[in-house]
């Protein structure tokens, strides 16, 4: 199985990769999946009626609210990076987090860097496919090199302006 990086309570770790992403032209195979967002809303409801974990992957492109009615059964939500400067997918997690309630994983995938790694904890993210191969340490370093946040998020941290009590 796939190895990812996967954050539970503040401490990241190597674990296996139970689901398989599935491309739009291929068959899907026995067990859990992650789909395209345009795949589940024609299949979804079929593979979840199957009895298996299904995600999605949501491009960068697509909005995060067509999701809003089918997250509660949602096992993941993989939010695609395309390219490193382009952060609508940690809007999204915080969107998943915060406006919706979304408990389940929110993944990190496509160009994912360990520079981001902080960055992606504090917005939801409980999970990352690494596309610069960094290492699990290289994640746990990059996740506290900065001490003060400068501004609130989806974690509990309080931003440097609280802490200075202004």
């Amino acid at each position: 199985m796939p190895m990812f990086i996967r954050l539970e309570a503040g401490v990241f770790s190597l674990a296996e990769d139970p689901f398989t992403a599935v491309g739009d032209e291929q068959s899907v195979p026995p067990g859990d999946v992650i789909i395209s967002l345009t795949r589940f809303q024609a299949e979804g409801e079929a593979l979840m009626g199957e009895g298996r974990a299904v995600g999605v992957r949501l491009e960068s492109h697509e909005e995060v609210e067509a999701l809003a009615y089918d997250l509660p059964q949602l096992a993941v939500v993989a939010l695609a990076f395309p390219k490193f400067g382009d952060g609508r997918a940690y809007s999204y997690a915080r969107l998943l987090r915060e406006r919706f309630g979304f408990r389940g994983e929110v993944r990190a995938v496509g160009d994912v860097l360990r520079e981001q790694a902080g960055y992606m904890a504090r917005c939801g993210f409980t999970a990352f496919e690494p596309a610069d191969g960094s290492t699990l340490e290289d994640w746990r370093r990059a996740s506290q090199r900065f001490r003060h946040a400068y501004q609130r998020s989806s974690d509990a941290r309080s931003p440097a302006f609280v802490e200075r009590g202004e």
